[in-house]
């Protein structure tokens, strides 16, 4: 469905902004309804919660939700790149329990169950395992004067499939400083944890989903022996964000 709307395989599409800096487009809300539905009539019992639908408070006394992000990556779907994916996981008691990322434009499927492993295109994923921070490969277009000392990797928009990057030693280390949402890491945080990765906030916290406020400061997922040091690498300037 999605990719019946990408420009980069010349269709037309109508995007917007729904506040500034947050483009949305036709293709976004099409999936979200599309899997609002289905999913809806695969686990009725389930609450729901995803960038694109209002927020309904009664997902908190739900033991399972579904966790959604239509089209993480918009920027790179509007502009006709391949760095976006569908994002779905399912939550159970606060922690995930299913994830999947289908990047089709990439021709990748990415899944993972909690303790069973994760896999790509039905290969099983190994993670990083990288043990030296210096030098760890990184999704992004450049780096601050503090952050030199890493390489820089290809960088799709979508942060899931940054994430995701970890899982399948494409990268060492994903990190943000900024309040994020549950449905853009949710998948891509299980895929990653289960192919062998570290996975927490920029703190060094576990991540917790279903949360009143889906919102947590930060995302670290990187390599299990470089995941310390880029907790500290980042500490100061996290305080100082996060207030």
């Amino acid at each position: 469905m999605a990719l019946g709307r990408w420009p980069g395989a010349g269709h037309t599409l109508k995007s917007w902004e729904k506040s500034p800096g947050s483009p949305v487009c036709e293709a976004d809300l099409e999936v979200d309804a599309f899997l609002k539905r289905e999913l809806g009539h695969l686990l009725p019992a389930a609450g729901w919660l995803s960038e694109e639908t209002a927020d309904d408070a009664g997902r908190l006394d739900k033991s399972l939700i579904w966790l959604v992000d239509p089209i993480d990556g918009t920027r790179d779907f509007i502009r006709g790149r391949t760095g976006w994916a569908v994002s779905v996981a399912l939550i159970s008691g606060g922690r995930p329990l299913l994830g999947t990322l289908v990047a089709p434009a990439r021709k990748e499927v990415w899944s993972a169950v909690a303790g069973k492993g994760a896999w790509l295109n039905g290969e099983r994923l190994v993670a990083s395992k990288r043990t030296r921070f210096a030098g760890a490969r990184v999704p992004a277009d450049s780096l601050a004067k503090e952050d030199r000392l890493l390489e820089t990797v290809e960088k799709p928009n979508s942060i899931a499939l940054r994430v995701a990057m970890v899982g399948d030693d494409r990268a060492d280390l994903v990190a943000t400083l900024r309040w994020g949402y549950e449905w853009d890491i949710g998948a891509a945080a299980l895929i990653a944890r289960e192919a062998g990765a570290s996975v927490t906030d920029a703190f060094g916290e576990p991540l917790a989903y279903n949360k009143r406020d889906p919102r947590a400061f930060g995302l670290l997922v990187s390599a299990p022996a470089i995941h310390i040091e880029a907790v500290e690498h980042l500490a100061e300037r996290a305080v100082r964000i996060a207030g």
